[in-house]
């Protein structure tokens, strides 16, 4: 009725509820879109000369020299059949079809820890340790297996550490030309096998390549320019919260043992590369590690995010006690990595 009495008086309300986040965040883009924009000539030219880095990562032997010396059209790495051939980090600049320009990084092959202290090299040891920081400061990584290998539990442990790094990822299955007797029904049941082996990476896309013929690494280029628009994403607050308030009708957050429900307000998008998102509830420890994993299956089905990991914060609403003052949850915030529940 407040409301009704504003629009009589020539007014153009905007109902909404502090108590249940109704409207909130409808406020939040208006908000926002009164706010002038102020250009900061650094940052400016910082996103003119941004130049995405690409890491090409994988075993020894899978052919990451390759592909890089076919991606650039010469030979600016060594390529040989004896394994550990590179033994450093070697950034390569390129121009991709469309013009954009990427820093693509050849890393030594990575081995199992325990076979790298075996050996007693120390060359190889440091090469390693640069490959992994070569992932820490890259935008993409392309993580490269070789088709007749399939995955190894080495390359499980890379999935994983470009997982917790936040990097984009693209699977990139080698010497694609060695699979005997291939036909159309080859590629789909070799997905499956690598959906099965490397489920922390569950949302890459994986590109078939010959990278010693040069055929298809063109695509490697494209899967990776679309997983870093994705991953540069933003999606506005009021689509967001579409897309939650759709996942919250289809499946409510289950009850505890003491009858309570958890109560999602509103969802925000806080930042990008990662993109990362808040949602604000009325209290946190009543979203299992089960529904919140749903959730996150279901802003990749509505909203996309292909070839990038994302990352939910739930933040539980402050209690207003007697006197007055606001005492936040315990544990009201926890960070959502895939399958993993993080508490800072």
């Amino acid at each position: 009725m407040q409301a009704l009495e504003f629009w009589s008086l020539g007014f153009t309300p905007l109902p909404i509820s502090a108590v249940s986040g109704t409207g909130t965040g409808e406020l939040l883009d208006l908000v926002c879109s009164g706010l002038k924009k102020i250009e900061d000539p650094e940052n400016l030219d910082g996103e003119e000369n941004y130049v995405p880095a690409i890491a090409i990562v994988g075993r020894p032997n899978v052919g990451k020299s390759s592909i890089l010396n076919a991606l650039v059209g010469e030979d600016r790495t060594i390529v040989s059949p004896v394994s550990g051939t590179t033994r450093d980090a070697i950034d390569t600049e390129f121009t991709g079809p469309d013009g954009q320009k990427y820093r693509l990084i050849d890393t030594a092959g990575i081995r199992r820890r325990a076979a790298v202290a075996s050996s007693g090299s120390t060359t190889e040891a440091l090469s390693v340790n640069r490959a992994f920081r070569a992932i820490r400061r890259s935008d993409v990584v392309a993580l490269v297996i070789e088709a007749m290998a399939c995955i190894t539990e080495q390359d499980y442990r890379i999935a994983e550490r470009i997982e917790r790094e936040g990097k984009g990822c693209l699977i990139v299955v080698n010497k694609w030309d060695t699979i005997p007797n291939k036909n159309q029904q080859t590629a789909t049941y070799y997905e499956q096998d690598v959906r099965e082996k490397l489920r922390v990476l569950g949302w890459a896309p994986i590109v078939y390549s010959t990278a010693i013929a040069g055929h298809s690494v063109d695509k490697i280029i494209v899967a990776a320019s679309t997983v870093e628009k994705e991953r540069s994403r933003r999606l506005s607050t009021s689509i967001l919260n579409q897309v939650v308030q759709e996942a919250l009708a289809f499946k409510s957050p289950p009850r505890n043992r003491g009858g309570k429900r958890g109560r999602v307000y509103y969802c925000t998008q806080a930042a990008i590369r990662p993109p990362t998102f808040v949602f604000f509830v009325n209290d946190a420890k009543l979203f299992p590690e089960t529904y919140r994993r749903y959730m996150e299956k279901q802003l990749r089905s509505d909203a996309g995010f292909s070839g990038t990991p994302i990352r939910l914060l739930w933040r539980s609403r402050r209690k207003i006690e007697k006197n007055g003052v606001g005492k936040a949850n315990q544990g009201s915030c926890s960070l959502v990595k895939f399958n993993r529940i993080i508490t800072p």
